[in-house]
């Protein structure tokens, strides 16, 4: 098979086009999550959730956040693990839940969740039935029946239901439901799910393809990653990237393609970005998350937007949407690169259309 020679730039279009950040908008919000196969459902909302910002990325300002809390709550779209999927592709995972906790040999730690859930079989039966008789429910009206606490030195210590439920959607026997207020709701899996299920092996193989396809370039292995893996196995056809050590895979179907670049504000956590090591090695971008940092720390801010400009990353914008004062607060635009007038001006305008879509007035640093 040929191995396809790319430079950074031919690698960064592929990237950029497979995440729906070219010119070319997509249609709508299904169009766009069938496409990129999920959204992480992170509620941090300095300036707006992830999923809401991912979205109006790609749609722009005719996207409302009412369109995904709708999706969710009619269950057009399907929530797992914190990730929000196209109902279809559920079935590409009930194979592997109902291996829980995977596949022999188990680690440690694996057998340590089995064990836990083992000796706690009374209070997972006692929270199926009441699903059964009454779901959707929220946690706290779940019963905690369970004889061994589950003991943590994180806030899950003692938090027996919430941690039952997170091993009963591992299983595929609970699923989430929507939402009533601020409360996430959780139903029987059978009631949500759909009753397809794709063999073990053809789903992974189909889901490597289908996160290739929404990742343009991706790594055949990578360091394990908590939910969805940034590594595609043997999907797609082999690549090296000019500049960059090792292999690489693509997506035919995505290379020798016009690109007509535009600018963007990022979520830290959209998926062109989410891979910091994939993201420094084609990119050549230098960010992190620093919320979890002192502020006198930080260099970039609390929840600082990548910036996307064409086929380059160029700079970070710290901005907090106060909606008690009814303020879209600009404290820094960093600028890793100069800016030049076209720039300044597409960044400027997308910082205007962000701020006018959350009904904000913005405020300018002096």
């Amino acid at each position: 098979m040929t191995v396809h020679e790319l430079s950074r730039g031919d690698a960064r279009r592929l990237a950029v086009r497979a995440q729906l950040l070219d010119a070319h908008r997509p249609s709508g919000m299904f169009d766009v999550v069938r496409r990129l196969t999920l959204l992480q459902n992170d509620p941090t909302s300095a300036v707006v959730p992830s999923a809401d910002l991912v979205l109006w990325s790609r749609l722009g300002s005719s996207y409302s956040p009412a369109h995904l809390r709708d999706a969710l709550d009619e269950q057009t779209l399907l929530e797992l693990h914190g990730l929000i999927r196209p109902p279809e592709d559920l079935a590409l995972y009930r194979a592997e839940m109902a291996e829980w906790p995977g596949r022999p040999p188990l680690r440690d730690w694996q057998e340590g969740l089995r064990d836990w859930v083992d000796a706690n079989r009374g209070c997972r039966l006692d929270i199926l039935a009441r699903l059964r008789a009454d779901g959707p429910l929220p946690a706290r009206e779940l019963p905690d029946t369970c004889v061994v606490p589950w003991r943590s030195s994180g806030w899950t210590n003692d938090r027996n239901v919430r941690k039952m439920i997170d091993f009963l959607v591992q299983r595929g026997e609970v699923a989430a439901a929507g939402r009533r207020g601020a409360d996430r709701l959780w139903d029987l899996a059978e009631r949500v799910y759909p009753d397809e299920v794709v063999p073990y092996e053809e789903a992974l193989r189909i889901r490597d393809e289908r996160r290739l396809r929404a990742l343009g370039i991706a790594r055949p292995r990578a360091p394990e990653s908590p939910g969805e893996p940034n590594d595609v196995r043997v999907a797609g056809e082999p690549a090296v990237v000019e500049g960059v050590k090792g292999q690489w895979r693509v997506d035919p179907e995505l290379l020798d393609r016009a690109f007509t670049g535009r600018a963007a504000l990022l979520s830290p956590l959209d998926r062109l970005v989410y891979d910091r090591r994939r993201m420094t090695e084609l990119f050549e971008y230098d960010y992190q998350m620093e919320m979890y940092k002192p502020a006198a720390k930080r260099r970039w801010g609390y929840w600082a937007l990548p910036i996307l400009y064409g086929d380059r990353l160029v700079g970070k914008l710290d901005a907090t949407a106060d909606r008690r004062a009814g303020v879209f607060r600009v404290d820094a635009i960093h600028r890793d690169v100069p800016f030049t007038r076209a720039m300044t001006s597409a960044v400027r305008h997308e910082i205007e259309e962000l701020a006018d879509w959350l009904r904000l007035t913005l405020a300018l640093p002096s």
